[in-house]
């Protein structure tokens, strides 16, 4: 198994996430880390303090050298896909080929509202999504894309200079539904989050994936498996190589490890410990 970590700027600051990555950017077993797409704190006090999660990766990717870096996921409704490609594209060349790109259909209804951005019905959001993908996909790819959908129409539109990482950056699609999202990932994405869950649910949504890429002919071991494991504010690295070994159990390749706020770099060595002392931590 692999491991990543997952900073959410939310309700911290900006001089108290960079110390975190530093400090994991020197610790082998983090392959990666993660930050989130919202502009209001979530499953929290909304009024609290989010720092914009692409530009505050931005940053964290001049700060590093060595980690994987990616937005868990980004919100495709909030900015035109022919935006993002053009954001990633100079992401990837900027961090030197270190960019993974997640993308979601998007959730979320207050921050959605207050800006007075669209977010539509869940079949609507889907629609877009869909569009979006290829949009991006071809945008990342392509030396011209022309595409005419509903929600976006392209003509001769060029993206340049495409991302250090080809063909495009790895594109991780979040979602666990089973009618939209598991059969786009299975078409374009090259990696699968799962945003939580039990293991049992894990393994049903594993098993509507494999089936998703087998009825396009494509093999469900070009795609990554993850999930989000948290650690707790009571720093039970315990509680976390359980959670990884019970998932591991199912078939998942990368966990990815939320952390409490506040951030302090002091649990990334225990954390790193505990998954040396597991075993589950695969060698190059």
């Amino acid at each position: 198994m692999r491991f990543a970590f997952k900073t959410s700027p939310q309700n911290t600051t900006w001089s108290e996430m960079l110390p975190i990555w530093q400090t994991a950017d020197d610790i082998d077993v983090f392959e990666s880390g993660w930050t989130f797409d919202h502009f209001y704190p979530i499953f929290s006090d909304s009024s609290g303090p989010c720092l914009e999660g692409w530009i505050t990766l931005t940053a964290l990717a001049q700060a590093t050298k060595r980690l994987r870096v990616g937005v868990l996921v980004t919100g495709i409704h909030y900015r035109h896909p022919a935006v993002l490609a053009n954001m990633a594209s100079a992401l990837d060349v900027i961090s030197n080929g270190r960019l993974e790109l997640g993308i979601g259909a998007g959730w979320n209804e207050e921050e959605s509202g207050a800006y007075g951005i669209e977010l539509g019905t869940m079949k609507e959001r889907f629609d877009r999504f869909e569009e979006a993908c290829e949009v991006l996909t071809s945008l990342l790819t392509n030396d011209l894309t022309t595409f005419d959908g509903k929600y976006y129409q392209l003509k001769n539109a060029r993206n340049e200079p495409k991302g250090a990482q080809q063909p495009h950056p790895p594109i991780c699609i979040g979602g666990s539904g089973e009618k939209r999202t598991l059969p786009l990932t299975a078409k374009y994405a090259d990696h699968w989050n799962f945003v939580g869950g039990t293991p049992e649910e894990f393994a049903h949504k594993r098993d509507v994936l494999a089936a998703r890429c087998k009825d396009i002919g494509r093999d469900p071991k070009e795609l990554t498996l993850s999930a989000h494991v948290r650690l707790g504010e009571d720093r039970n690295y315990r509680k976390v190589v359980e959670d990884c070994i019970a998932l591991g159990a199912e078939g998942l390749d990368l966990a990815i490890i939320y952390l409490p706020p506040p951030y302090d770099p002091a649990v990334l060595e225990p954390l790193a410990e505990a998954i040396r002392d597991s075993g589950l931590l695969s060698t190059p």
